[in-house]
């Protein structure tokens, strides 16, 4: 009996550990009419997935056979800082470097409509997806990324471009007949990367003289990066400059924060926020602590007294509702009032 009750207790606790993880299934079979072949994908379910109804954005890995967990590491970091929302990460497996190869070079418009077709067809009608869409290629899928970027309706709203990518009169063209919601393209490569730096470089070139109005977009180079080693930071960075402000707003001190606009800056960080991501507009609470305490730490009485005014509420926030914080906070303002008096 006592045997009996371990096994069951035993899985029970797998059971409750296995629901508490993600969701990552390695094999994914789909069919695709376009390749005329059994394809794979990967699929990351976020933790909540299973225990909610909500929709979420989903982020498309080019080589999935390589950077799949790369996708799925920088996703899980990232959102558990609140720095970006969970998502569905999709790796689309191209097996091997051989047939990697042989679907870039032989079969590539294919290839373009498996992705754009039947892939996110497959994955909209199976999950619970809204219309955020973020896809990611190093190397040979750099230049596809921009191909589904540069037409006249585009089939994803942020587009990460590693190692390659390339734009010609002909695209932009089309492009600028798209007038739907901003997008955002981020570029990365490396002086070091001599094989595709002057393919980044050029694209970046083009859209200096020519940014349509529908694109906002950033090129950086990672100079200490190479050709195969890059991936994983332009990975990172680009999702961390496509989710530039969805995070609380931070600041150094508050100096920074006034010369950036004080209170009127921060209200339309907050709402421009809002009309992106449908988050609450008002400013969250975590800027208005963390504002409080930079102030604090640095003994500036004038922008804690102002913070202190302006955020009248906060005192009732989870940090600061405590007797712990409201014991600090009245300190400070006893010894505030001291100096005033010497």
């Amino acid at each position: 009996m006592r045997t009996i009750i371990l096994l069951v207790l035993a899985a029970v606790i797998s059971s409750n550990t296995a629901f508490a993880q993600p969701d990552i299934d390695y094999t994914v079979p789909l069919k695709s009419e376009y390749l005329q072949s059994q394809e794979n994908i990967q699929v990351y379910l976020p933790k909540s997935y299973h225990q909610s109804d909500k929709k979420y954005p989903v982020l498309y890995i080019l080589d999935g056979q390589w950077y799949f967990l790369n996708g799925v590491a920088i996703q899980e970091t990232l959102r558990g800082d609140g720095l970006m929302p969970e998502m569905i990460v999709i790796g689309v497996d191209y097996k091997s470097r051989a047939y990697h190869d042989s679907l870039h070079f032989n079969h590539w418009a294919a290839l373009s409509n498996y992705i754009e077709e039947e892939l996110i067809e497959f994955v909209d009608q199976n999950y619970r997806t809204n219309n955020e869409r973020i896809v990611f290629g190093w190397e040979n899928p750099s230049y596809m990324v921009c191909e589904f970027l540069f037409q006249e309706k585009p089939t994803f709203s942020g587009f990460i471009s590693s190692n390659g990518g390339y734009v010609n009169d002909e695209m932009l063209e089309a492009f600028n007949a798209y007038h739907g919601k901003q997008l955002y393209l981020f570029v990365a490569n490396s002086r070091k990367d001599i094989y595709t730096v002057n393919s980044s470089n050029e694209l970046a070139e083009t859209l200096r003289t020519n940014t349509p109005d529908q694109l906002t977009w950033h090129y950086e180079l990672f100079n200490e990066e190479t050709h195969e080693s890059l991936a994983y930071t332009s990975l990172y960075q680009g999702l961390r400059y496509y989710y530039h402000n969805y995070s609380s707003k931070v600041f150094s001190d508050a100096k920074e924060f006034f010369d950036e606009g004080g209170i009127e800056a921060l209200e339309k960080y907050f709402q421009e926020r809002s009309e992106r991501f449908g988050t609450d507009p008002a400013i969250d609470a975590s800027t208005k602590n963390s504002l409080i305490w930079l102030a604090w730490r640095t003994d500036d009485f004038r922008s804690f007294k102002y913070f202190m005014e302006e955020f009248d509420d906060v005192l009732s926030t989870r940090r600061y509702a405590s007797a712990y914080w409201q014991n600090r906070l009245g300190q400070f303002y006893l010894k505030s009032v001291v100096s005033d008096k010497r």
